[in-house]
This record gives C-alpha cells, sequence and structure tokens, in this order.
C-alpha cells in the first residue's frame, strides 16, 4: 500500500473544502470497496479524508410524505428501519441481496453508490483497462468477458455497475443530494451514474469537491407489487449476472404504474421509461411483460461469452414482474449457468 495523508472532516463543509484542495484525495467512511482497492494497487488516493463523524446518519420524513437518507446510514441500518421495511420493502429486498452482513454493517448509503466495478480487468494492475489507465485499452472487449454489460457499452470499457441497492433506487425514481464548493444540488439517481462513452474512469457526475449528503426516496413507495431478483452463479456473496427490480400499481389486474429497472448489464442501473409506459393500461399477463423486456433490452449486444445475459434478462423481467403481480417477491435467486 503506498503512503498517503490521513485528514478526519469535522463538517461537511470542512470535508469539501479538504477534497476540493487535493484532486488525488478520496472520501473513506466504513470502506469496505476502498481500501480493497487501495491493497490491490489500483487506487492510489494522496489522502484519506474521514467524513465517518460528520451527522449525516439520519433517515427523516419529508414535507411531501417521502424520506431523506443521511449519505452515511449504514446499509443494514437502512435495510432493517421500520419505515424502510414498511414503505420501501424493494429497497430493503435488494441491499440484502448485496455482500455479506458483515459488509453491510459497515458499508454507507454514499459508499453504495460510489462503489467501483468488479471487472477482473480493473482490479489486474498487469492489464490494459481504460477505467483503471485511461487510454490503455479494455481487456474485456475480446478477453473474459462472461459477466460484462450487454447495454450502453461503448469500444472504451463493457464494465458493469456493481450495486444492487442502486438498482431498486432506480426503480424507485430516488434523488441524490450533493453538496459542493459552489452550493448545493439534486440529480436524479438515474443521472448520477455515467455510462462508458470514452472516459469510462468517471463512473458518476460528481464534480471536484462534491460530496453524496442524502438520498431521497419520493412519496410513492410501491409497497404491495414489488420484486428484486438477482441471479448469479452461487447464492451467497456474489454480484448479480442480471438482476431486477420491479414494481407496479394495479387496479385489478390491470396496470395503473410501473417501474423496472436492471442491474448487472450495464455501467449503471438500467431503466427505461419506454418499457414502463408500455405497461401502463395493459393487463398483468406474462404477454405484455415480454414486450416491456423486449423495450428495456433494445440494443442490447453480445460479447463473446455474455450472449446469455440477453435472454437471462428478458425471462428474468418477466419472473419478476409476475413475482410483483402476485405480492411474492423474492430477494434472492441463483441460477448455475452452464
Amino acid at each position: 500500500m503506498n503512503n498517503f495523508q490521513y485528514s478526519r472532516a469535522s463538517d461537511v463543509a470542512d470535508a469539501i473544502r479538504l477534497l476540493a484542495a487535493d484532486p488525488g484525495a478520496k472520501l473513506i467512511a466504513g470502506g469496505t470497496n476502498l481500501i480493497d482497492l487501495m491493497k490491490e494497487n489500483v487506487e492510489r488516493p494522496s489522502r484519506l479524508i474521514d467524513i465517518s463523524r460528520l451527522p449525516l446518519r439520519e433517515i427523516e420524513e419529508t414535507a411531501d410524505g417521502g424520506l431523506r437518507i443521511g449519505a452515511l446510514v449504514p446499509n443494514s441500518d437502512l435495510a432493517y428501519h421500520p419505515l424502510i421495511e414498511q414503505r420501501y420493502p424493494l429497497l430493503a429486498s435488494a441491499i440484502l441481496a448485496g455482500a455479506s452482513a458483515q459488509l453491510r454493517n459497515m458499508a454507507s448509503v454514499g459508499g453504495n453508490l460510489m462503489q467501483r466495478t468488479r471487472c477482473a480487468y480493473f482490479y489486474d494492475t498487469t492489464t490494459p483497462c481504460n477505467k483503471r489507465s485511461p487510454g490503455t485499452g479494455c481487456s474485456a472487449l475480446d478477453g473474459l468477458n462472461r459477466n460484462h454489460a450487454i447495454l450502453g457499452t461503448s469500444k472504451s470499457c463493457i464494465a458493469t455497475n456493481p450495486s444492487d441497492m442502486s438498482v431498486a433506487l432506480a426503480a424507485l425514481g430516488a434523488l441524490v443530494h450533493i453538496a459542493s464548493p459552489t452550493g448545493a444540488r439534486t440529480v436524479a439517481l438515474t443521472d448520477f451514474h455515467r455510462l462508458p462513452d470514452d472516459k469510462p474512469h468517471l463512473d458518476t457526475i460528481l464534480g471536484r469537491g462534491e460530496i453524496i449528503t442524502a438520498i431521497e426516496l419520493p412519496p410513492h413507495s410501491f409497497a404491495r407489487n414489488y420484486s428484486y431478483l438477482k441471479i448469479r452463479d452461487r447464492l451467497s456473496y456474489a454480484f448479480a449476472l442480471v438482476s431486477v427490480a420491479a414494481a407496479l400499481e394495479l387496479e385489478g389486474n390491470a396496470i395503473s404504474e410501473a417501474r423496472l429497472a436492471l442491474g448487472g448489464v450495464a455501467h449503471k442501473p438500467w431503466r427505461s421509461l419506454e418499457a414502463e409506459a408500455a405497461l401502463r393500461g395493459q393487463a398483468a399477463t406474462a404477454d405484455h411483460f415480454g414486450r416491456a423486456a423486449d423495450l428495456l433490452l433494445q440494443g442490447a449486444t453480445a460479447r463473446s461469452q455474455n450472449g446469455f445475459k440477453i435472454e437471462l434478462a428478458r425471462r428474468a423481467v418477466v419472473r419478476t414482474l409476475m413475482q410483483a403481480t402476485s405480492a411474492t417477491p423474492q430477494s434472492q435467486a441463483h441460477k448455475k449457468i452452464a
């Protein structure tokens, strides 16, 4: 591990000041991803800015009936919070499908949004990787790409975003609150993560000196007809080959509102407003769900080893929507792929 300086931020403004002053600085809270990257020599921060003691651990109701979640709320605390379990169970299911209990106890909400890809080439410093070293190339394009993206890819990168929580947040229409040297701003979760394009080393839209302060959930919670399905090679402690967050509002068997997001298939959680619109006013049937899946997967591109993901994702979407229709959520599943 390389030498680095250590600072402890006294408040959000202090964290912003320290971060803006040193382009090589990184924030640390739970450290569940950053420390691993430092050990592997992937991340080499000049300074760690400890924000673990900042007052960002509250979960509060908003004036319009939603929830504001502080960026330092541990993942476990969020998943088991009474208001999340009762009003946003889709989010609780997604969180509990990720990592291990020990990691969820340490990982923060903000850190979960900032975690980096688990592409093996990104972690292997002996191989070219545009995400790790811009301009060196993408080893996965013609290499081992079974776990890689099928949507939103570029010639520079086909890595996937590893977060389960972000997929549910995308489906729920969450907002990200950001503090910066010039003030505060709010962006939709679906706009927070970037597609790779020609700058895959930039995972998010955060600028220099900016810090996540909170996540906001809207009042519409889809607390009854929802499901999170995560398909992976083994049931415990594995990242998704494909994951689906689905939420419906039903009037009898007719769909009045629908939300749908995919994980494990792109550089960011993948949500399609077109696919959701196609479900509104339709009967909750497998045929209609299949059409929505086709819209969600428009433009999917297979590489040498990950073509199976396209059909797997389609079937997973239909299955998850069927589970949501019958109000039988399933947070964890696995499928052995030959």
